[in-house]
């Protein structure tokens, strides 16, 4: 990989903290039924192969680790189909509202909540085996993703499953930030990548990967990878997004839908890996 320059994880924190992902995906008031419901509808519209990665329905009654669960759609996914979850995350705010989408869909006792940096597992979460450890875009936010993948190994027993979902390198989105930001500067891609990779802009810190260097990121570490596959491209106009309406821009709405799926394979912005351990 192209190296970053350092970013101190209490950056990456404040950054989560001033605005939980997902947080604008609603136009209700934050923590109220009618929002979390307008969040969890539009990810999974948008990103429907969440659904397909994670078998959220596969889990009921297993024990769930789930590492950066910021405003917790996918920590309700996992209770509601009857996990036991422990969720992680480094920053309070995220925590704050996802503690309270627990209560207003009465699944608490089917979850525990911590806060804590990924990179120091270990120091804040028992030591218990999990059936799953999932992580769906949020590695890649950390100084060290290796360290992360260090610390989620005694988690892990013989049988357990890693899901876990980092950017794409080789990727539309990465393209089209090169062509949008990046003016010929090659040597800046990384730091604009990061910039634009997501939805509020100033990310501090985006790792991306291939697909041989995420397979290797899990193999390194006593995981032999079962599946890997790359998907999502963001087809809509995000001005009307923003406005929570959809629309798409204009040269994928013309592209057939069997194209737009290839496109998605090949070069999707989401690189999802699952391990076992």
């Amino acid at each position: 990989m192209v190296e970053l320059h350092p970013v101190s994880i209490e950056r990456v924190r404040e950054f989560w903290d001033a605005r939980p992902c997902n947080v604008r995906h609603s136009a209700e008031p934050v923590g109220t039924r009618a929002c979390f419901n307008e969040v969890e509808a539009r990810k999974y519209l948008v990103k429907p192969h969440i659904r397909r990665f994670a078998r959220f329905e596969d889990w009921a009654g297993k024990r769930v680790l789930e590492i950066g669960c910021g405003m917790g759609t996918d920590t309700i996914s996992f209770a509601r189909h009857g996990a036991v979850v422990t969720a992680v995350d480094l920053s309070e705010e995220s925590l704050s509202i996802a503690r309270r989408r627990a209560e207003v869909f009465g699944l608490q006792d089917r979850i525990r909540f911590l806060a804590g940096n990924a990179e120091e597992l270990t120091r804040f979460v028992p030591l218990e085996p999990y059936d799953l450890v999932y992580s769906f875009g949020v590695i890649h936010h950390t100084p060290h993703p290796q360290r992360v993948l260090e610390q989620i190994h005694p988690y892990l027993n013989p049988g357990s499953t890693l899901k876990i979902m980092v950017d794409h390198r080789r990727s539309f989105k990465v393209l089209s930030i090169f062509l949008k930001y990046g003016r010929g500067r090659f040597w800046r891609l990384p730091e604009l990548v990061a910039r634009h990779s997501e939805a509020q802009t100033g990310c501090p810190l985006t790792h991306t990967y291939t697909r041989r260097q995420a397979r290797d990121l899990l193999e390194r570490h006593g995981l032999r990878v079962s599946e890997l596959f790359v998907d999502h491209v963001f087809a809509y106009r995000i001005p009307d997004y923003a406005d929570h309406r959809y629309v798409k821009v204009w040269y994928f709405r013309w592209l057939p839908r069997r194209v737009f799926a290839w496109l998605e394979r090949r070069f999707g912005w989401h690189l999802c890996l699952t391990g076992q351990a």
